[in-house]
């Protein structure tokens, strides 16, 4: 699979910093599978006939829940990014207009919405998260999936593996840095919360529209 590299894009780190997902580390793969079992779960418990995902980098969450036949499509704001995420497209079988170019900001409901909205990875990036929010709030028919790394847990592990020792473990990249309980709190201000996952080091939410209120 073609990844970003760590390549930024309007100041913003874009994509992946290496092939997690291909990684021979025994500890990473662990990690992802821990991270992708608890996705499939609370996909499995939206049961979506389409989804959207948004921020989806290099791709490969959308070739991966297009392999259980899922309509599935991918947006990110990056050009770099969406063009590799074409590239990979051609590798794994699938259109390469499953991607294109849309910041999370400019979400619009006749044209991005779906059963499911998954933004994985990526709030922790954005200046205005509860702007982002609003926005995926409108497309999300009715269900969210959001997932952050889980702090401080994932500043320490970093520390633990010698990396970015001079900004305290934080990833490049990443300008917000939420607890369980904090980023619970922020995403119950827009959503109903259906269930949460913790697989180390993240944090995984799957929320609906709020209901009416009594």
């Amino acid at each position: 699979m073609k990844i970003c590299g760590g390549d930024t894009e309007a100041g913003i780190v874009v994509g992946n910093a290496y092939d997690k997902y291909g990684s021979r580390n025994p500890v990473v793969r662990r990690i992802m599978r821990g991270y992708e079992q608890a996705l499939c779960e609370l996909i499995r418990r939206a049961n979506p006939h389409s989804i959207h995902d948004v921020g989806c980098g290099e791709g490969y969450w959308v070739w991966r829940w297009t392999e259980q036949g899922i309509a599935v499509r991918g947006t990110d704001f990056s050009l770099k990014a969406i063009k590799l995420a074409q590239e990979n497209a051609v590798e794994w079988n699938l259109p390469e207009d499953l991607f294109n170019v849309r910041n999370v900001y400019d979400l619009h409901p006749d044209q991005d919405g779906a059963d499911l909205v998954a933004c994985c990875e990526v709030l922790e990036h954005l200046e205005r998260p509860e702007e982002a929010l609003r926005a995926l709030r409108s497309v999300a028919r009715p269900f969210l999936l959001l997932s952050v790394p889980r702090e401080p847990l994932w500043s320490l592990m970093n520390i633990a593996r010698g990396k970015y020792l001079s900004e305290f473990g934080n990833s490049p990249g990443h300008v917000h840095r939420w607890s369980r309980k904090a980023f619970i709190r922020l995403v119950s201000g827009y959503f109903d919360v259906v269930e949460v996952r913790f697989p180390i080091p993240f944090t995984i939410v799957l929320c609906s529209m709020p209901g009416p209120k009594t």
